[in-house]
């Protein structure tokens, strides 16, 4: 079978550890203020960056499913339930519907798919080993920690074959049919001595290998890490996106504070 390559953007050629900041940056103007201005132009931006990189509209879109359906419904609660303001709309019993609570509905919305699109795309497709060797070398987190958290990430998608493994066999010995409860509690059980025996089986091939701590001062790395210029032009549209965001709210009064 051949396989279709993922289509390569402009994002690909960020380092890991950038892609991880960037959203940390981008999220600031959607958590500092709780208007619906400065989340539509983060939004707006967002997806304009990431179409100009090449992303194609239709993984986007793909990806976007999800929280396009999350955010009305949050929306809507928000709505019916929000901190009461201004003109009432609507009164039922402890359903308040005012002109605050609608207007903090829309920004859930724009607030909700910002952060989703952002997320989505900077952390979608990341390589974990390139992704552990960025935290280890630029970030300096513990090498063992680093370490261990990529090969238990790289074993924790062998759990979905397990899970189907132990039901081909419940099915066979005629187990499978009856008492869904029952056997999903036994099959639960199996399978957490299964990621028991293998997490042994790990650390014990580590340990093999010279993860172990008193070798992690001569520790070599066989990629190395770095910051390029792509790095240092995600950092200057990202800052400058939330610069004008901020700045948008601020000139047209809609700013507010997440404390307000």
């Amino acid at each position: 079978m051949t396989s279709i390559a993922r289509p390569t953007t402009a994002l690909d050629r960020l380092n890991p550890v950038t892609r991880l900041l960037l959203l940390v940056v981008a999220a600031i103007p959607i958590i500092i203020s709780l208007d619906w201005l400065s989340s539509a132009v983060m939004l707006v931006g967002t997806l304009t960056i990431f179409l100009v990189c090449g992303v194609p509209p239709r993984q986007l879109a793909m990806r976007m499913r999800p929280i396009s359906i999350a955010a009305p419904l949050a929306a809507i609660s928000m709505a019916l339930y929000g901190k009461p303001g201004g003109e009432v709309y609507w009164h039922w019993g402890l359903v308040v519907v005012t002109e605050r609570s609608v207007t903090m509905a829309i920004a859930v919305i724009f607030r909700i798919l910002a952060l989703g699109a952002a997320a989505v795309e900077l952390l979608g497709g990341l390589d974990l080993t390139a992704t552990a060797d960025g935290l280890a070398q630029l970030c300096k987190l513990p090498d063992r920690f680093v370490l261990g958290a990529l090969a238990g990430m790289r074993m924790a998608g062998m759990f979905t074959e397990d899970w189907r493994t132990l039901s081909l066999a419940r099915r066979t010995r005629g187990l499978g049919d009856t008492g869904r409860l029952h056997r999903f509690a036994t099959m639960a059980f199996a399978l957490l001595v299964f990621a028991i025996r293998r997490g042994t089986t790990l650390a014990t091939a580590m340990e093999a290998r010279g993860f172990s701590a008193q070798s992690a001062a001569q520790r070599t790395w066989a990629r190395e890490s770095t910051l390029g210029r792509p790095d240092g032009i995600g950092w200057i549209v990202t800052v400058a996106l939330d610069a004008v965001a901020v700045l948008a709210s601020v000139h047209f009064g809609t700013f507010t504070f997440i404390t307000s």
